[in-house]
């Protein structure tokens, strides 16, 4: 079943195209969208053995931009199937799914609302997912749609890591609450990283940490997500590449009331002017953090070891929360390729009973392996996410 897998931001569709059955998946193309709405919008699509294809032409909104999708991957030269027929179901991902969802689910006209019902507390995401979905219904009318929510792992997280002790009205009024994210990479890496270290999924105490420009870590007990470090928006927890993670509440309304600012600056500047580029005025991305680091900048060394260390008191929390650890997993777009964090991260956790194989973490990137050494009462593992196939497999299964 061919199975075409869409996470639509608010300027940009990253897809892939995955023919996948029982126990088999097979990766046809994937590609990029960018710049929607700007006046040259790009798509790149990379076709698996054929030669990659670039387009550079003004792409007014996310139909055009997956009609061009739609157009490269039946093209004669570089497509990769017969005809738009063969496309027999889209999975999106959507950011938010509140209370809602606590699984994927087939899209319906009431999925449609209670996705759109939730903009007001994903106003960067769940608009532009659901975008996709509209756009699909009109240019691939009558094939099914199917939603999966970075949020609904997260759904079996208790009350006591999930409530705030704030007037309980809120919750009741606005639901109010921790609700995590990134929850398709901590399932599909904790169970696959489960399954390297040898231990059984069902009864075990994992912490994953996806890193990346966004980044969280979550308690995976016994399969099952038992806590997680972003709250009711992806800004909390760590130190990110623009967001400020874990801050007390009042240091932000005293810089209001001193600077003048009102909550939408409040909130712009927590969220796209704080973390590493806050901290240092240099860059969000972290290999310009390390270079900076290595050459000896105070605010780099500064910003670097924050990050690091914040990631090492979650895991740390956690431990204690599960009343053990079995395994640490890294994955993302900084878990997955910077060696240099993942040790700076498990120093100190010896005592934890981390056992870290700093040489057979040297230089490994994007792959699935153990970190630690054989004898290590705690586990370390890289492993590299796929939240496209998550998508694509719970896809296949719910319309198959």
């Amino acid at each position: 079943m061919v199975i075409l897998v869409l996470n639509c931001g608010s300027s940009s569709i990253k897809y892939q195209v995955i023919d996948i059955e029982a126990g088999a998946n097979t990766l046809l193309a994937k590609g990029l969208v960018e710049r929607i709405g700007l006046p040259e919008g790009d798509l790149t699509h990379k076709p698996v053995g054929k030669e990659r294809f670039e387009l550079h032409r003004p792409i007014p909104d996310h139909t055009t931009g997956i009609r061009l999708v739609l157009e490269a991957l039946t093209n004669p030269v570089h497509g990769v199937i017969a005809s738009l027929s063969e496309v027999k179901a889209v999975g999106h991902r959507v950011a938010h799914g509140g209370e809602f969802f606590p699984a994927s689910c087939v899209v319906t006209d009431e999925v449609k609302e209670k996705i759109r019902a939730l903009f007001e507390i994903a106003p960067l995401h769940n608009p532009a997912n659901l975008e996709g979905i509209l756009s699909i219904e009109k240019v691939l009318p009558g094939v099914p749609q199917a939603a999966v929510f970075d949020t609904s792992f997260h759904q079996t997280i208790p009350a006591i890591n999930y409530m705030y002790a704030l007037p309980y009205e809120y919750y009741e009024k606005y639901r109010v609450r921790k609700y995590g994210f990134h929850g398709t990479s901590h399932k599909f890496v904790a169970a696959k990283g489960a399954a390297l270290a040898g231990l059984d999924l069902a009864h075990s105490k994992i912490v994953t940490c996806h890193i990346g420009n966004g980044a969280s870590v979550t308690a995976v007990l016994d399969g099952r997500s038992f806590d997680t470090s972003m709250g009711f928006s992806p800004v909390d927890g760590l130190v990110m590449g623009t967001r400020c993670g874990e801050v007390d509440p009042s240091a932000i309304t005293f810089i209001g009331e001193k600077e003048g600012m009102n909550y939408g600056e409040l909130n712009a500047m927590m969220n796209k002017k704080s973390g590493v580029q806050g901290l240092t005025g240099l860059s969000s991305d972290m290999r310009d953090i390390d270079k900076a680091y290595h050459e000896g900048n105070g605010k780099a060394i500064l910003a670097r070891d924050m990050y690091d260390n914040r990631i090492r008191k979650f895991i740390g929390q956690y431990a204690a929360e599960m009343g053990g650890l079995d395994l640490i997993v890294f994955t993302g777009g900084v878990g997955e390729n910077s060696d240099e964090m993942r040790e700076g991260v498990c120093r100190g956790l010896e005592f934890m009973g981390v056992e870290f194989d700093a040489e057979a973490n040297k230089g490994a990137r994007g792959v699935d392996k153990l970190l630690s050494k054989p004898a290590s009462r705690v586990k370390v593992a890289m492993i590299a996410t796929d939240e496209e196939l998550v998508i694509a497999t719970d896809t296949y299964n719910l319309v198959k």
